[in-house]
């Protein structure tokens, strides 16, 4: 309650500017670190390795994770200059659909590295993911508060 009443007398509202600034360059690093993260996956290094028959990674995860995170960042640049609510969470709602799928190709990446580690993207560093996938959590929890906070700091 005391939040919300800071926010709606104008005192806070530099603060709520600062988190929706915030936001887009958390989003932009995490994208940052999933462009590495591809360009690694797609090295010519990598392209060498004998083919597999089974791949760990169905292209609708792999194109689908990234094209559904980019909308959301879209989303959110529309919020920041238009100041609608709607998209806030509109992006919110985008940004969770980028993570579930994130967290799929996550799973799936952790669990073939014995069988399909030629086609699995082996060649990934393990920290480049997690810090990927970190920096994915924060975007989610700021994005969330700077949406939930977006109606009050009119």
């Amino acid at each position: 309650m005391g939040l919300q009443i800071a926010i709606c007398k104008g005192d806070g509202a530099e603060h709520v500017a600062q988190l929706r600034l915030a936001v887009v360059i958390v989003w932009a690093g995490t994208a940052i670190f999933g462009l590495c993260l591809r360009f690694l996956w797609l090295s010519p290094r990598a392209r060498r390795l004998p083919p597999t028959r089974v791949s760990a990674f169905p292209a609708a995860l792999t194109l689908g994770h990234p094209a559904v995170a980019t909308a959301g960042l879209v989303l959110w640049a529309a919020f920041l200059g238009s100041r609608h609510v709607v998209f806030a969470w509109a992006a919110f709602g985008v940004l969770a659909a980028a993570a579930m799928l994130g967290f799929a190709l996550a799973t799936r990446w952790l669990v073939s590295r014995g069988r399909h580690a030629a086609s699995s993207g082996q060649r990934v560093p393990l920290r480049l993911i997690v810090v990927h996938g970190a920096a994915g959590l924060a975007t989610f929890a700021l994005a969330l508060i700077a949406a939930n906070l977006a109606g009050y700091a009119r």
